[in-house]
């Protein structure tokens, strides 16, 4: 049904413009903002505005306010890209199984070009995480997982699909944990990256790609066939 076509903002337009300063590395992580009188001269809008585009960008986790300190730019310029995509993904409360499905579309793609791509460092970086993550089974944490994927979506030298595993990786993480609720999870998830690895180190992209869409495979059938969540955001 057709609705009513709503006026731009005025913060709206400040968000975009410091988000785009974070993104070409102008603003960096740590740098301060203007204090809020400074802003809202500079914009010439009320500082109720100013207050409006800062709570905005503070909700994409691109900046923090620190009471009594100011205001502190948090992310890198790579994440200044990545989560306001992350946050389309789930701001009309997609079903996780078709943010699902597209990482089933990609992530065998990134482990065919991480296979013929990956640089030696790549792969001991890969390594490092496996061992992490077998350290991580005995105190019952899961965090290397994620950085497993994301060290093999840089290792596929695409910036494009490495974006956009980011976005999904970060809107996928409550679902992480989920998954990572017991050990015999955790099990499973390090032998699904052993056997990736193991076929990229060998050279074989078909086996590469095959294992990451049964380890994909794997987790979705213990979330989604199991009742691990409900399937929505």
């Amino acid at each position: 049904m057709l609705k009513a076509v709503r006026k731009r903002r005025a913060y709206e337009d400040i968000v975009d413009q410091i988000r785009k300063l974070i993104e070409k590395g102008k603003l960096r992580r740590g740098d301060q903002l203007p204090v809020e009188k400074e802003l809202s001269e500079t914009f010439k809008v009320s500082r109720l505005t100013v207050r409006e585009a800062i709570l905005s960008l503070e909700t994409m986790k691109l900046v923090d306010r620190r009471q009594g300190d100011g205001t502190y730019v948090i992310a890198s310029s790579e994440e200044a890209l990545v989560k306001p995509l992350a946050a389309a993904l789930v701001q009309e409360r997609d079903s996780l199984l078709d943010v699902f499905a597209v990482r089933e579309i990609i992530e065998p793609e990134i482990a065919r070009l991480a296979t013929g791509n990956a640089t030696p460092a790549h792969v001991a970086g890969l390594e490092r995480i496996l061992k992490t993550q077998e350290r991580e089974l005995a105190n019952g944490n899961n965090r290397a997982n994620k950085n497993f994927h994301r060290e093999l979506a840089k290792a596929a030298k695409n910036k494009v699909l490495e974006r956009l595993l980011f976005a999904l990786m970060d809107t996928l993480a409550d679902a992480g944990e989920k998954y990572a609720q017991t050990e015999e999870r955790r099990r499973k998830s390090l032998q699904g990256h052993r056997q990736i690895l193991a076929a990229m180190q060998s050279g074989d992209k078909d086996a590469a790609e095959r294992a990451m869409r049964l380890h994909l495979r794997a987790v979705e059938n213990v979330l989604f066939r199991k009742g691990g969540v409900d399937g929505k955001a």
